[in-house]
């Protein structure tokens, strides 16, 4: 996790409930506004801010598909990583009947151990750095104990048929892993998120302002988009909290691997 990251600290429905007051304070201050001016503004001006309201709304768009694609993205990155690195361990457990006899329970209980770790850490919040540096170094650990018994089976059987592919299949593994904590670390940059806040607040303000030059208020059709739009902004950060949110990675297909290794 990027410790300059700010906003993840908090609480997806924090940062949503915040928004939405903010939308509608601001939507209410250029309601006013725009009350106030209305009688010194003519129809030209209220033409213009009409079309600044839609170029405004029209940015707001793009802005939610472009960050709402580039969460997902990443969700879905995610979701193949884990799916890639369980097929990785689970190819290299049934490659460990092809080391050397003696290696092969070795091999295979330190492989239990391995996806043991595997999904605990992948249950753990991203936040909680000690825990997850402990499980890091305990999987590392583990590395080095698989590739010293891989080293010590080329010894005895040095054929790229049997051992080799078994190296093979771990190097898949230890690649994989990493693939895996690499896209943890990968979020929509909060610099997007943050003007995406900032393009939604002027958003309600322009609204406002707006039906203030009307002269007509228009409070039960803003809280609803105002409400539709913090629902999205809900569902982008989410899909971009790996470990946190509420729309998690499933690891139904770790579980079972670690279920058919302990039979």
């Amino acid at each position: 996790m990027n410790q300059e990251e700010m906003l993840y600290g908090y609480s997806s429905i924090v940062i949503v409930v915040i928004l939405f007051i903010a939308i509608v304070v601001f939507n209410e201050f250029g309601f006013r506004g725009g009350r106030f001016v209305q009688s010194r503004t003519d129809s030209e001006v209220k033409s213009l801010t009409g079309s600044i309201q839609a170029s405004i709304l029209g940015l707001l768009a793009l802005l939610l598909g472009f960050t709402f694609s580039m969460s997902m993205q990443r969700y879905d990155n995610r979701s193949m990583a884990l799916i890639d690195e369980a097929n990785a361990i689970g190819t290299a457990i049934l490659r460990t009947q092809l080391l050397p006899e003696n290696y092969r329970d070795e091999a295979y209980s330190l492989f239990q151990e391995y996806v043991s770790l595997r999904v605990e850490i992948g249950q753990l919040d991203l936040t909680k750095t000690e825990e997850r540096n402990k499980y890091n170094e305990n999987t590392a650990n583990l590395q080095n104990k698989l590739w010293s018994l891989a080293i010590s089976a080329t010894e005895v059987d040095p054929r790229p048929v049997t051992t080799g592919a078994f190296v093979k299949s771990l190097n898949d593994v230890f690649d994989s892993q990493g693939k895996r904590n690499a896209l943890l670390q990968m979020q929509v940059p909060e610099v997007v998120l943050i003007l995406l806040f900032m393009v939604f607040i002027s958003s309600g303000g322009i609204m406002g302002y707006s039906a203030g030059l009307s002269g007509k208020r228009m409070f039960a059709p803003i809280v609803l988009v105002s409400l539709l739009i913090t629902l999205i902004v809900f569902i982008i950060i989410d899909l971009d909290r790996p470990k946190r949110g509420l729309i998690q990675v499933n690891q139904s297909v770790l579980i079972e691997l670690l279920n058919e290794a302990k039979k």
